[in-house]
């Protein structure tokens, strides 16, 4: 597969990008983020912004079942992709399995980087299935949590890898 590359200006541009299986045309200059398109174009709020650095995973979405951080890649890159963010792991009005495990295990306090943490999680099972609660500490480490929760979060984790045959989207 060849791409051209395109140089843009300043100027808004007209793209299309397909959100939680939603195609969205939006004209935005090519320096906006995915994550303020996500926010502020299109109004998913569940995406959170925080360190705006990459550094909390707060902005966590998928990107062709991919873990990306929203905040530190720009819309325009993601024409043709496949962009999951946390509204849109839910199907036909039932949450998704590692939503449902985070409630259950009450795997949150603030809640400010629980929907980073369940896309991350989701993201991890559909990129490699871990062996371990190391290695799931180890490959959820992009994502804090201030408020320490993470004894929950590895329960909730685990508790869909052990019952869920496809824990996936």
């Amino acid at each position: 597969m060849t791409h051209e590359l395109e140089i843009l200006g300043l100027e808004a541009v007209e793209i299309s990008l397909n959100i939680n299986n939603i195609s969205y045309t939006l004209k935005l200059e090519p320096r906006v983020t995915l994550l303020d398109a996500i926010r502020e174009k299109l109004g998913l709020m569940g995406t959170k912004k925080a360190c705006d650095r990459g550094e909390c995973g707060a902005c966590t979405v998928l990107v062709d079942n991919r873990r990306i951080n929203s905040c530190m890649t720009l819309a325009v890159m993601h024409i043709g992709s496949k962009i999951t963010t946390i509204e849109g792991l839910a199907q036909d009005g039932k949450l998704h399995p590692m939503q449902t495990a985070f409630i259950t295990h009450d795997a949150f306090q603030c809640g400010y980087c629980t929907s980073g943490q369940i896309v991350s999680a989701v993201g991890m099972i559909l990129e490699e299935l871990p062996k371990s609660e190391e290695e799931i500490r180890e490959k959820m480490s992009g994502n804090l949590c201030r408020c320490g929760a993470y004894p929950n979060i590895i329960a909730a984790i685990q508790d869909v890898l052990e019952e869920t045959e496809n824990a996936a989207i």
